[in-house]
């Protein structure tokens, strides 16, 4: 096979960047290593930026999304026995966040290249990138049958996520990856309950960190601050509301339970992969860069590589230049590195960190009163969740009209 852009990985970095050359006249084909039903159907939080909503309605794929996604203006942050509401649409000029699922825009983006008869290859296996320093690369696969199969490209976008084989196609000595662990692990549930409030609730507690959140006005999603090495079956439902009303109720207000029809824990890391791009092979989303989930940046910064990316793509196939390819790590490293700084922001101040000193905790609780009663912290806080500004100065117009 030939294509122009070989992509690795149908989750929304790969799906994004392929529905963008499509609508710019480029050629591509994806492969990915699930079923269209895995991925479509692992649930997955979903806080959209400003940004990202505006490129996906510009792009033709934001209807479902308008139609059954939540706005939230602000979110509510808990502590010392009192919310305190962090108002996004007052503090930075009326702009807000989208609440809709990743999986939800992972089935928008399915059916849009499908619709425009894209390709996708899913089921796929013992995916090799060769030959990614040439001018055309290939990518080496088995497919669902069993068979081998090739494809010939200009570009390779890795798209993959942080265990697949793109990254690791990079020398390890070229590769430069910074990392924090946390000690801190999400025990997060899915709960059958009425909505609980009209917006996220970000709970710092003594016993620990909690965040309410909801998916429908019937469907809710809850997480506990447990030790990352915790064993699920260590937590009975009983074990798990009791816990969460532990940590968010307040006097007067008490938190609506029902049955939960989903539970895993999942550990907490910052990384960075510098080495964004080696030889034709660049790497987008989860491939280059995991943020913990306090901040809501990871499907936001898959969004905003992709739009450099597909930017890039497409001068060298107009113009025949790469000025924006040749700086495509400096551009995106400039936002990843502000979006983990945020996100360690927030993690370190709404957990509870069982190796701080009492001073340190003291600092901490400051630190949440500071940004609940300083209007510029709190607009600092609001600027960073709702994320930085998208530069479209091509999609709002031309590509909304193909």
């Amino acid at each position: 096979m030939r294509t122009q852009v070989g992509i690795i990985g149908a989750g929304p970095a790969g799906l994004m960047l392929s529905h963008l050359l499509h609508l710019q006249g480029i050629e591509s084909i994806i492969i990915e290593s699930r079923s269209r039903q895995e991925i479509e159907g692992t649930i997955r939080a979903g806080v959209l930026e400003q940004g990202t909503v505006d490129l996906l309605n510009a792009t033709g794929v934001g209807e479902r999304m308008m139609r059954e996604g939540h706005v939230h203006e602000g979110i509510e942050l808990q502590f010392n026995g009192n919310r305190h509401r962090i108002d996004f649409a007052e503090l930075t000029g009326g702009k807000q966040i989208m609440v809709y699922p990743q999986h939800e825009v992972i089935k928008d983006l399915v059916a849009a290249r499908l619709k425009a008869n894209g390709t996708i290859f899913f089921n796929v296996s013992d995916v090799k990138l060769v030959n990614i320093e040439s001018a055309q690369p290939t990518i080496e696969y088995t497919n669902e049958f069993g068979e081998p199969q090739v494809i010939e490209c200009d570009f390779i976008a890795g798209c993959d996520g942080f265990h697949g084989p793109s990254r690791q196609s990079i020398p390890k000595s070229k590769r430069v990856e910074k990392q924090q662990i946390y000690p801190f692990g999400w025990l997060g549930i899915i709960a059958e309950t009425p909505q609980v409030n009209p917006e996220l609730i970000y709970a710092h507690h003594e016993r620990g960190f909690a965040l309410l959140s909801t998916r429908t006005p019937s469907i809710q999603r809850h997480y506990l601050q447990v030790d990352p090495k915790d064993d699920i079956t260590n937590w009975s439902d009983d074990r798990i509301w009791s816990e969460l009303h532990a940590r968010v109720d307040l006097e007067g207000w008490t938190l609506p339970q029902g049955p939960i029809i989903q539970k895993n824990i999942v550990s907490m890391r910052s990384f960075v992969c510098e080495t964004m791009q080696y030889g034709r092979l660049y790497l987008a989303g989860d491939a280059a860069h995991i943020v913990p989930p306090t901040g809501a940046k990871g499907l936001n910064l898959a969004v905003a590589d992709i739009l450099v990316l597909s930017q890039g793509i497409r001068e060298f196939y107009e113009q025949g230049n790469q000025n924006i390819l040749q700086k495509y790590s400096e551009t995106c490293l400039k936002r990843i590195w502000r979006a983990q700084r945020f996100s360690w922001w927030m993690t370190t101040i709404l957990h509870t960190n069982q190796n701080h000193s009492p001073f340190e905790y003291g600092i901490q609780l400051t630190e949440l009163d500071n940004v609940t009663s300083s209007p510029n912290a709190a607009a600092n806080l609001a600027e960073n969740y709702i994320g930085l500004p998208f530069e479209l100065p091509l999609y709002k117009h031309e590509l909304s009209q193909k």
